[in-house]
């Protein structure tokens, strides 16, 4: 006799049996204590067919989520926010013992000479902003939501699904050439390194116009 798989889709008596899980008619009478008949594993045929159903739903349909309205500069203290419990979020704001979240600021103006001429913050802004709007990490492409004159938010949507992302930078006034940020998705709970590699692109690349990071991660 074989043995039932255990899906983690179903009812909770079929997850007690064992049972892989079917959907059925909405007015179909049903016995729970039952299970369904065992269905081979789907031919890559059929999973094709299905990789493309989920394209045509991508088209039709957009993730994007609503924007957290506890974006920007926090008060108390003044920041940006801290990352939910989700693991899709990093921000320079967390405690740098949480390696799941933190992420070091970055120095315009770094200690160690790298620029032969130190810049001033609106010439740090014009440079961030020519990376973050010529850089598609992941393909994912950047918009400039927000821009004040110590803050920029941008918002990066995915190629397939339309889920976007907000990452948001400030300038805090009385901290020498330093920038903070935060990268987060608004969906989900895991974004496979997603924030993080977006981060490190965009460090990468202002890296090569004499940026630094504070530390790594």
């Amino acid at each position: 006799m074989p043995v039932p798989r255990l899906l983690l889709m179903g009812s909770p008596q079929a997850l007690v049996l064992g049972c892989s899980f079917r959907p059925r008619p909405r007015f179909a009478i049903t016995d729970p204590m039952r299970c369904n008949s065992i269905e081979p594993r789907p031919g890559r045929r059929e999973v094709l067919l299905r990789s493309s159903e989920v394209a045509a739903l991508a088209a039709i349909f957009h993730f994007s989520g609503t924007k957290p309205s506890y974006l920007g500069i926090q008060k108390n203290p003044p920041s940006l926010a801290l990352c939910p419990a989700t693991n899709n979020c990093i921000s320079t704001s967390e405690e740098i013992s949480d390696a799941n979240h933190y992420a070091p600021p970055w120095n315009y103006n770094p200690e160690d000479g790298r620029r032969k001429k130190p810049i001033n913050k609106d010439e740090a802004i014009a440079e961030l902003l020519q990376v973050v709007t010529s850089l598609k990490p992941d393909n994912f492409t950047p918009r400039v939501a927000e821009r004040r004159e110590d803050y920029i938010r941008v918002e990066y949507e995915s190629p397939i699904m339309g889920f976007v992302d907000d990452v948001e930078f400030w300038f805090p006034p009385g901290k020498k050439s330093i920038v903070e940020y935060r990268s987060a998705s608004r969906i989900g709970n895991f974004d496979f390194d997603i924030n993080k590699k977006r981060i490190k692109a965009l460090r990468s690349e202002l890296e090569k116009k004499g940026w630094s990071s504070e530390g790594r991660f």
